[in-house]
């Protein structure tokens, strides 16, 4: 039996895997030459508290989550067993059973190491199924998860490296599907990753202190959907931060981090009605040269890779080690996905646990990302108290 999807799965398509559309138009009317990748959800953010200070994270102080953010943190975690499940409602503008769960665990080893693990699953709801003929064929459940494992050691009093493999599975299909007249076998599509990762603190003064972090991560095998057909580069990506706390007294504590991303992929070039390159780079390259090359491949020169890099300031207030007041603000490029929006949060701890709640308030009018909401619950076991 050949399948057609409905527009529904169209929309999936559309929103999960970009790579289908290399390019883009903005609401001016003006080109835009935005990255593309497949699994463009190992991007989104897993957590709470992350996600109330716009996606700000790489060198915040450590917690299990940054299993996700910067596995080097993990090395500074108390003693003992830390656990975190997550939960986000996805797009619900667009569709109404879309959603990204994350569990998150590390334990360490001893005063130098550290083991993490976690999992994403993402959930792309039940698509319908029709043939040819727009008679229903039931229904198919896509899906996306991946499963990482990392290892974070330090090195003296301040710094800790971390290293961290990745499985990834991707499945949009049960089968067969039709695009203009053509059947084309289609598959699950499965890839090995692996991310570097460096954590930097410095305690000055008499009650503050300075951190940085950096992170590379998804580096592996591109992705295909199909027997033979097209590979898509994994969405390689380059996290930096820093943060900066100061401990006023006893009940009080302020966090200012700042976060810079830019994908370490190909930038599409600019080509004519011929298929030649008129401005830019091939991007049908392998995986290391894609990524050496996406630090100077932008058709529009330095400038055009300045606009690449993302930029994410958040702040976060701690009173009395119990509630937690969070906020932040993204920014991209119009050109580059043109995502722009304030977020809040807020955390509360009791014992060994923590709850950390936070909203995303989109400053475009009819943004698909409006009102996003994250649910993160944690604990931490057998550690320091």
């Amino acid at each position: 039996m050949k399948y057609s999807y409905t527009k529904k799965f169209a929309l999936y398509i559309l929103l999960a895997i970009p790579a289908v559309a290399t390019a883009q138009t903005n609401t001016n009317g003006s080109g835009a030459n935005a990255i593309s990748t497949a699994v463009p959800f190992l991007n989104i953010t897993p957590d709470s508290r992350s996600g109330a200070m716009a996606d700000a994270g790489v060198a915040i102080t450590p917690d299990v989550n940054a299993n996700y953010w910067n596995p080097a943190k993990l090395a500074f975690l108390d003693n003992g067993d830390h656990l975190s499940l997550s939960y986000s409602p996805w797009l619900r503008h667009l569709v109404p059973d879309v959603s990204l769960a994350y569990l998150s665990y590390a334990h360490k080893l001893d005063d130098r190491n550290t083991f993490g693990a976690s999992l994403r699953y993402f959930n792309l709801g039940s698509i319908q199924l029709i043939d040819d003929n727009q008679n229903d064929q039931g229904t198919y459940k896509p899906n996306e998860l991946a499963l990482d494992a990392s290892f974070a050691r330090k090195f003296g009093e301040n710094l800790s490296l971390g290293l961290t493999m990745r499985y990834i599975y991707s499945n949009f299909s049960n089968g067969a599907f039709v695009a203009g007249g053509n059947t084309s076998q289609n598959k699950a599509g499965n890839a090995i990753a692996a991310g570097v990762s460096l954590y930097y603190n410095k305690p000055y003064g008499d009650s503050s202190v300075f951190a940085f972090g950096a992170h590379i991560s998804n580096i592996g095998s591109k992705i295909a959907y199909s027997e033979g057909g097209t590979k898509y580069f994994l969405p390689t990506n380059l996290k930096l931060g820093v943060a900066n706390t100061w401990h006023f007294d006893d009940a009080n504590k302020l966090t200012v981090a700042f976060d810079i991303n830019k994908l370490l992929v190909p930038t599409p070039p600019i080509r004519d009605t011929d298929g030649n390159i008129v401005s830019g780079k091939n991007d049908d390259v392998s995986v290391p040269a894609g990524l050496f090359q996406s630090f100077g491949d932008a058709p529009g020169g330095f400038s055009e890779e300045l606009k690449e890099i993302s930029f994410s300031p958040g702040v976060e207030y701690w009173y009395n080690n119990l509630i937690a007041l969070r906020a932040g603000y993204f920014y991209e490029n119009p050109n580059k996905g043109n995502r722009k929006y304030a977020t809040f949060g807020v955390g509360l701890k009791y014992q060994v646990f923590a709850f950390d709640f936070s909203y995303l308030a989109a400053s475009q009018q009819n943004s698909p990302l409006a009102n996003t909401l994250r649910f993160t619950l944690s604990a931490s076991f057998g550690g320091n108290k």
